[in-house]
């Protein structure tokens, strides 16, 4: 990467990764600076103009050996990662360099990783749904193809899972790219996704771009964008079905507000930064179709302490058009996925898009499944032989429905020993009116649970 060989100034202050530049001129913000100690290099991107000659940058190394006086050089342009039709099946870092062991990428094509969306002249509405094969969330909550959806939920109730099943489902059934960005992901997990990726053989397919949990709050804020500039140019250049997965968003937003507290910003609402609306928003709208292919957004978010009003969930929220709810609950009782089907929904939901039968069917199931979650109490107190017998056969059947909503995947089943199932939509309908209609009144509810389609 080219820069300039005369320093464009000096170091005057490190604190942490918070360097000071005393500087001849002033490179504009979001300029990316080096710094050469020895063998080791230092990234710094430019966040503030102090004064005339003093800027404030953010360094996306650690920091130690920077000291006062050390020049500074700059890159003539920001933060920017190398592009290649190659980049399919490689694990990189924030400045496109390979984790993996490969070669590096050819250096011949560069994108800025912050970047302009594209003019809304150019972008086209999302119309359609994308089929993901899996029950629940096909049928409540369908993804939008083009659109953001978000997995939301605490700690452990499943949201990692789904997304590698995801990606699994758009390499192997819509034979699609996935970018998968791991920001601040443990080196336990990257490790993992990637090896079991390349079991299942669809990492040919995704490119891994990972922010370690250990690394710079600079790296971590920039790896989302720098794994959204490669969705982008696999949707331009390769005209590609592209389906963008983050994990986790909530850990962006914790970068962004530990960068702000190094600057000296006052905290907002509940201790946040307050650019968090700018920020979460800066990303969230690139994340769009264009008449060259389409960027699907699957974004898992961490909720604190389960509490969805949390500013950082519902800045999120605001840009999503579906949203899937993980419940504890739901994980508890043996439900996985551990989808709440009450609270989990898409703005695709209406029988303009879905069809007649779709939504018919799936305000069916919702009001099964919000009836016995109504007549739950009266059952744990009272038994369900005091229900009368309409509500006894609604429960049944909401019984039957929630057990066969869940679903083993194939991304697990080397774990869990039952082979993974996919499920065609209009399948899915079928059974779902079926067991509405009391055609499987007679089948035992544990002959529904973590299976595919029923039987005929």
């Amino acid at each position: 990467m080219s820069m300039d060989t005369a320093p464009v100034g000096r170091i005057e202050a490190a604190q942490g990764p918070v360097i000071d530049v005393r500087c001849k001129y002033l490179p504009p913000i979001g300029q990316a600076l080096d710094v050469s100690n020895g063998g080791g290099r230092y990234v710094l991107v430019v966040y503030q103009h102090l004064e005339p000659t003093l800027i404030r940058a953010i360094a996306l190394h650690a920091v130690a050996g920077l000291y006062r006086g050390m020049p500074v050089l700059d890159r003539g342009a920001p933060l920017h990662v190398p592009v290649d039709p190659g980049c399919l099946g490689r694990v990189l870092n924030v400045f496109g360099e390979a984790l993996d062991g490969g070669a590096a990428l050819p250096e011949h094509d560069f994108r800025n990783v912050l970047a302009a969306p594209p003019a809304l002249a150019d972008t086209l509405p999302p119309t359609q749904i994308l089929e993901t094969g899996i029950k629940v969330i096909d049928l409540l909550c369908p993804f939008v193809r083009g659109g953001k959806t978000g997995l939301f939920g605490g700690a452990g109730v499943g949201k990692t899972v789904l997304m590698m099943e995801f990606m699994h489902a758009v390499s192997t059934a819509m034979h699609g790219v996935s970018v998968f960005a791991g920001v601040g992901e443990r080196m336990r997990e990257g490790h993992e996704m990637w090896h079991e990726m390349q079991d299942a053989g669809v990492l040919q397919r995704a490119l891994l771009v990972y922010g370690q949990m250990d690394e710079s709050p600079g790296v971590r804020f920039h790896v989302g964008y720098t794994a959204l500039t490669y969705a982008e140019y696999l949707r331009d250049t390769l005209a590609n079905e592209v389906l963008f997965l983050m994990d986790n968003i909530f850990r962006f937003v914790q970068a962004g507000s530990e960068i702000s507290g190094l600057l000296g910003r006052m905290p907002a609402t509940v201790g946040y930064q307050p650019t968090l609306l700018t920020e979460v928003a800066s990303l969230q709208e690139r994340i769009v179709s264009t008449r060259k292919g389409s960027i699907t957004a699957v974004q898992a978010v961490y909720v604190p302490a389960d509490d969805m009003s949390d500013p950082a969930v519902a800045t999120v929220l605001g840009h999503l058009d579906s949203t899937v709810i993980l419940s504890r609950q739901q994980a508890a009782k043996g439900i996985y996925p551990a989808v709440d089907p009450l609270r989990s929904g898409s703005r695709m939901m209406d029988h303009r898009v879905l069809g007649e039968r779709h939504y018919q069917t799936a305000r069916a199931v919702r009001e099964h499944l919000a009836r016995y979650h109504e007549l739950e109490d009266i059952i744990a107190m009272l038994g369900i032989e005091e229900l009368s017998q309409e509500n006894r056969r609604i429960v049944e059947r909401a019984r039957r429905l929630q057990r066969y909503l869940t679903q083993p995947f194939s991304v697990v089943a080397e774990h869990t020993g039952i082979p993974g199932a996919r499920v065609p939509l209009q399948q899915t309908i079928a059974d779902c009116q079926a067991i509405i209609d009391g055609r499987y009144d007679s089948l035992a509810e544990n002959d529904c649970y973590m299976r595919g389609a029923m039987p005929t």
